[in-house]
């Protein structure tokens, strides 16, 4: 039996807990899907311009995950097209069947070669080589087997000239990436727009087809249909959307863009995306889309959403790098390029390089409200915060002098100098609570991002700049905050570089 052919359990009572409003992967990870196996969870990300793409976490216990690699680590699997922003991997599907692990996505810088589609029996990798699938043009694909077999590719379909033409399906050949029979319209959502991310599920007597609604802005949802076939007619749920914040006050925005899944035990969870706003109206989500956690009950065989169900720990996001092993961690990420042209390890410690394509840039997520992060540079560098590559700013420094500037979309600004110490410097970048008040006092940002020099016996603060410049509702897009490491010169070493989340209390 596949997966997916399971039988929906009845409801019962639970615990509240955090996961209402503390996401279970913190920082930019959207789209999340997932499956189990046995007692292992596993689940992957969209990951859009950064290599390797598509990162994979393993949990046991639903709450607690760790990165165990990136799905597309070779440029054979991730083309790079023009490496731009909000381009690459989309939001993809993971599932496990007959022994073996497959993961189609669609890779928007190569849109006309349809979806792509790797597989493995290890989820650490490595990943096949990609089956391209032309036949399937659109983007957030999903895949579901019958009990015969038969794979159901299900699809929505778009281009980005005209939009939108809603969810598709086929009977797919994996081995082939050929269709059975031709493409059909399968339940197009409950009327809202954007209906897009369909999953698929046979969960008792049912097929279940699972959609977002609403856009991935704050009308985001979930809506639900069922049929006893997996081409339909579907019929829809009554209560549809049976989830979403839209309208609310809810410190979660955006959510949607559910997977269920479900436990040994016979119990349900779904795994969605949602942006934590803060700051004054319209409010700012900085973090990007992040993966949280609900349960799932049924009622009258459909799923009911217990998003307070799980307790959810803080996340153990820190972290010190001192780069003593040649392989860089897989939370190291590089937009449109490729880390080994970027940066090596080598005896003095990380070795940053200049590209001929422009800036270059190693970067990680930035995964709290609010954090601390610092970087030792021998010789030169520049250490940077960046939504993309018209929002950002950081600090720069040329072995004589520390510059502190920023750009916003057309404005290049250098804000403060210092004097450089000479040898190696110690620059350090933090959120911290915005010195404004909200409306209608005043007119706060999600945060302040304070630039510093970093002396043995103090901080020198070079600037502090308002944290909405450096917002999905400013930069536009589908990803979030990174932290970033470029190359001034040849001499650009850095020796660590140093992370750590500012821990704040979670309101139950």
């Amino acid at each position: 039996m596949s997966e997916q052919s399971v039988t929906a359990p009845a409801p019962r009572g639970r615990t509240r807990g955090s996961g209402a409003v503390r996401p279970i992967i913190p920082g930019f990870h959207p789209d999340p899907t997932i499956c189990r196996v046995g007692e292992d969870y596993y689940l992957a990300t969209s990951s859009f311009e950064y290599f390797p793409g598509a990162p994979i976490f393993h949990s046991r216990d639903l709450v607690s995950w760790r990165q165990i690699g990136n799905i597309l680590d070779r440029r054979s699997q991730f083309r790079l097209g023009n490496g731009g922003p909000s381009t690459g991997i989309y939001a993809g599907t993971l599932r496990h069947h007959d022994g073996r692990f497959w993961f189609i996505t669609t890779n928007v810088s190569e849109f006309g070669e349809g979806h792509l589609l790797v597989h493995t029996e290890d989820p650490t990798g490595p990943w096949s080589e990609p089956i391209l699938i032309p036949e399937a043009t659109g983007i957030d694909p999903d895949l579901a087997w019958d009990e015969h077999g038969t794979c159901y590719l299900t699809w929505h379909v778009l281009d980005f000239t005209r939009g939108g033409y809603g969810i598709r399906q086929a009977p797919i050949d994996l081995n082939t990436g050929r269709f059975l029979e031709p493409a059909y319209p399968v339940w197009q959502g409950s009327g809202m727009a954007a209906a897009e991310g369909p999953h698929l599920y046979r969960i008792g007597e049912h097929w279940y087809l699972v959609l977002a609604e609403g856009g991935t802005e704050r009308g985001h949802s979930v809506t639900v249909a069922r049929a006893s076939s997996p081409r339909g007619p579907f019929q829809a749920c009554p209560r549809n959307p049976v989830f979403t914040h839209r309208s609310s006050t809810h410190p979660v925005q955006n959510v949607g863009h559910a997977d269920l899944v479900q436990t040994p035990d016979g119990d349900w969870a779904a795994v969605y995306l949602g942006a934590r706003t803060r700051g004054s109206t319209p409010g700012f989500h900085v973090l990007g889309r992040e993966t949280f956690l609900a349960g799932v009950d049924w009622s009258d065989g459909w799923p009911v959403f217990d998003e307070a169900r799980y307790d959810v720990p803080e996340a153990d996001s820190g972290f010190t790098d001192r780069f003593t092993d040649p392989r860089l961690d897989p939370r190291w990420v590089v937009p449109g390029g490729e880390p080994s042209a970027v940066a090596s390890v080598d005896a003095g410690g990380l070795r940053l390089r200049l590209s001929e394509r422009g800036t270059a840039l190693l970067c990680a997520r930035v995964r709290d409200l609010a954090w601390s992060a610092e970087v030792v540079l021998h010789g030169s560098g520049r250490f940077s915060l960046r939504v993309d590559e018209r929002h950002w700013t950081g600090l720069t420094y040329d072995g004589d002098r520390v510059v502190a500037e920023v750009r916003i979309g057309e404005m290049r600004q250098v804000l403060a100098t210092a004097a450089g110490p000479g040898g190696e410097v110690t620059l350090r970048i933090q959120s911290t609570s915005p010195l404004s008040a909200p409306v209608p006092i005043g007119n706060a940002g999600p945060d302040d991002i304070v630039l510093s020099l970093v002396h043995p016996h103090g901080d020198e603060e070079l600037a502090r700049l308002d944290g909405r410049y450096f917002s999905t509702e400013v930069a536009s897009g589908f990803t979030g905050r990174m932290l970033a490491l470029s190359a001034l010169r040849d001499d650009s070493r850095v020796r660590q570089v140093s992370y750590q989340p500012i821990v704040t209390v979670v309101a139950q």
